[in-house]
């Protein structure tokens, strides 16, 4: 299967959302990454599940929350009534990340860790049986545009040997400063699906990009050798 590619539709132009949600799916992008910030967790903000719900009846694509936010456990309700396919917390907002986890789940979405660049996979081992996504930072979270820092790339593929050792298989997301040049290491390094920002939303022709991002192979069908966490 080819890499995924999820922009993260903080990068678009949100004086006209609608039509940046329309042009994603046209791109032949996979779903739409939705970055929530509360200015606390992160020196940003940006919007809420809200924002994720007037978009829903738009695009037939699925919606992941990223919640960059102290309390994440306040969001999971308001992230399903507004669509979300998957929810991604980090485990430094949660106090009980194992419980986190087990409520996104048991309200029937995909759990994801975000890893901040300086996080290590410590806690993986842990929660590896309610973890079907993890998110590589690559950047500090918080804004868009910003460069990648290559030393955490390495984590894709920690991450990827963590999940052959616990004999799971997490989807490794891949997010922070992706464009042309970064996005093939990390797709070389065992990640997944690219989530980008700017690099898509300000590209003249995001359809050819994603063309070009999806004739990358991907380390190895994962699929086929690990279980999946949602069925342990």
């Amino acid at each position: 299967m080819p890499v995924k590619i999820s922009p993260s539709i903080f990068g678009a132009d949100f004086s006209r959302l609608k039509e940046e949600v329309e042009r994603t799916e046209r791109a032949g992008a996979d779903s739409i990454h939705f970055d929530v910030m509360d200015r606390h967790f992160v020196p940003n903000l940006t919007f809420g599940p809200f924002i994720m719900k007037a978009l829903r009846k738009h695009t037939s694509l699925p919606f992941g929350a990223h919640l960059m936010v102290e309390n994440p456990d306040l969001y999971i309700r308001e992230c399903l009534d507004a669509g979300a396919d998957t929810v991604t917390v980090h485990p430094e907002a949660c106090t009980h990340l194992h419980r986190t986890l087990s409520a996104i789940r048991e309200a029937g979405m995909k759990a994801g860790v975000a890893l901040n660049p300086s996080t290590p996979l410590t806690f993986y081992p842990y929660v590896a049986d309610l973890v079907d996504e993890i998110l590589i930072m690559t950047v500090n979270p918080g804004f868009s545009g910003q460069k990648t820092i290559e030393r955490a790339l390495e984590k894709a593929g920690q991450a990827y040997e963590a999940s052959r050792r616990e004999g799971f298989s997490p989807v490794i997301n891949i997010d922070g400063g992706m464009n042309e040049k970064t996005a093939p290491m990390a797709i070389e390094l065992g990640a997944d699906t690219i989530v980008m920002a700017s690099a898509f939303y300000g590209s003249d022709d995001p359809a050819s990009l994603v063309k070009k991002l999806k004739e990358i192979p991907l380390r190895c069908e994962k699929s086929r050798h690990f279980s999946d966490p949602k069925k342990s």
